[in-house]
């Protein structure tokens, strides 16, 4: 029950018996000037006591139902990869891409060599010729016939020069068809690695038609280096750490913070060492060797998607989708939380300005038990669920609350309990049981003094906080202060 009602039941019992209190003044008038001392019972019909107005710390809780659990629910996901074939294949496109690579680079080698020997021909040529051809050889040269088989020297020097020109320009040619064909067998090797890295990135730790050889049971708590479940008798290790992971691990993937989480794993659990950073190196793959043949695994040095799992801490199994024997389809497998207790509760929305994380709670436990805890998670956004018949219910809000001690809550899930969260409170106040509030018939409150004389008087009070659970209520005024005498009805 939240403070608001809780208030009104005992504003709505202090006007009672003020109504009561009145009547019997009324009809007997205590307050006639005997000056004589009040027993424990006064003269009004109504039994009545006498308590003092005490100085305390008060607190006012908010009352209601909640649901003990445990904290963090989650799916463990068998990954859509890719399947060995595929990879199989890129590196099959990849080795094609490296042979014709290296064709085009074996090509451009020897034309380059074939330039090279055109162009030394053709530079001799040309220095033969400008021998030959000078001073008498050119006259000769200029007066042969040109159909005659004459000419000498300098005209054969010309045209050997003529066809070392036309075999430079073809070797040249055929130079620039090389590189582009080079160019080409670059970027083809380029895309090949590239879907290979990305058919590795995504290969699957199980293959087709693969089933389901072993499964952890509802209830069990899975710790890290234990499997969460087993394909083909291959198992799925739990690892620490918050960020999921979505690609396999090898040498050559890209840094990131999936391999600075595997590589913290590895090493803390003693498989390698000097292994931080987010990078995938020959130390991670040693390590890898060594974790999978801890686990009775083939030492590849590399981890198949899905091979590992990455949860923030152990795990608790709360559900299990498949059977033993079922084959593999990607999708969940397990439904996981925290070993961590917590009890949620659906607040009331209007009251969500009245509670906060830190704010002490008491939690009342299905045998009756108390334990303590604290307000840790208050949501923000309101939801308002449907009721039975379609309508929509009262807003209400998600708050999760921790136990300060865990332990005392046992084992149950999903367990009915009672909260009682702490919203507010003030140190030493002046404090009176709410039966002893009498209402004003011009508004207000006020209580009725015993003074040491025996003399009853009326006293205006100002209320501050309610405490349902111990039934007080702070109370000020000028007249006020701690040991005063008041009178409550007798229980």
């Amino acid at each position: 029950m939240s403070a608001g009602p809780r208030r009104g039941r005992w504003a709505a019992l202090a006007a009672l018996t003020a109504l009561v209190i009145v009547i019997v003044l009324v009809l007997s008038d205590p307050f006639r000037g005997s000056g004589k001392p009040t027993a424990a019972v006064a003269d009004n019909a109504t039994p009545t006591s006498i308590v003092e107005v005490r100085r305390q710390s008060l607190s006012s809780q908010t009352q209601i139902d909640g649901t003990l659990g445990y904290a963090g629910s989650s799916k463990i996901l068998v990954p859509s990869g890719t399947a060995s074939t595929a990879v199989q294949q890129s590196e099959q496109q990849v080795s094609s891409a490296e042979s014709q690579l290296a064709s085009a680079r074996g090509s451009l080698a020897t034309d380059e060599t074939a330039l090279q020997r055109a162009q030394s021909q053709l530079a001799a040529a040309r220095a033969k010729e400008s021998v030959d051809c000078a001073g008498e050889g050119a006259a000769e040269a200029g007066s042969s016939s040109p159909g005659g088989g004459g000419g000498g020297a300098c005209a054969s020097d010309r045209q050997t020069v003529s066809s070392g020109e036309q075999a430079v320009t073809g070797a040249e040619a055929k130079l620039t068809s090389d590189r582009t064909m080079l160019s080409s067998a670059q970027s083809s090797l380029g895309r090949a690695q590239a879907a290979l890295n990305t058919a590795r990135s995504s290969a699957s730790s199980y293959s087709q038609g693969a089933m389901y050889t072993w499964l952890p049971s509802v209830g069990a708590v899975v710790t890290r280096n234990h499997s969460l479940y087993a394909i083909d008798r291959q198992p799925t290790i739990l690892l620490y750490g918050s960020v999921v992971s979505s690609r396999a691990f090898f040498d050559g993937m890209s840094p990131g913070p999936d391999v600075a989480e595997l590589n913290a794993n590895l090493e803390q659990l003693g498989y390698g060492s000097g292994l931080g950073g987010d990078r995938f190196t020959a130390a991670t793959a040693a390590a890898v060797r060594a974790f999978q043949a801890a686990h009775g695994l083939q030492r590849t040095g590399e981890l198949a998607l899905g091979s590992v799992v990455f949860k923030s801490g152990p795990v608790r199994v709360t559900s299990v989708t498949p059977t033993v024997g079922m084959a593999i389809s990607p999708g969940p497998a397990l439904a996981v939380s925290s070993i961590a207790r917590q009890v949620n509760v659906k607040l009331d929305a209007s009251e969500q300005a009245d509670v906060k994380p830190g704010d002490r709670v008491v939690i009342t436990l299905p045998d009756g038990q108390t334990t303590p805890g604290r307000v840790s998670y208050v949501a923000s956004v309101a939801v308002t669920p449907s009721s039975q018949g379609g309508e929509e219910g009262t807003p209400t809000i998600e708050v999760d609350i921790t136990p300060t001690e865990p332990r005392a809550t046992g084992h149950l899930d999903q367990a009915p309990v009672q909260v009682s969260i702490t919203t507010a409170s003030v140190s030493e106040a002046l404090v009176v049981p709410v039966t002893s509030l009498l209402a004003l018939s011009g508004g207000g409150y006020a209580v009725e003094e015993v003074q040491p004389t025996g003399v009853h008087r009326l006293v205006p009070v100002t209320l501050g906080l309610f405490d349902d659970e111990a039934g007080d209520v702070q109370i000020s005024g000028s007249e006020l202060a701690a040991g005063q005498r008041v009178v409550v009805p007798s229980t």
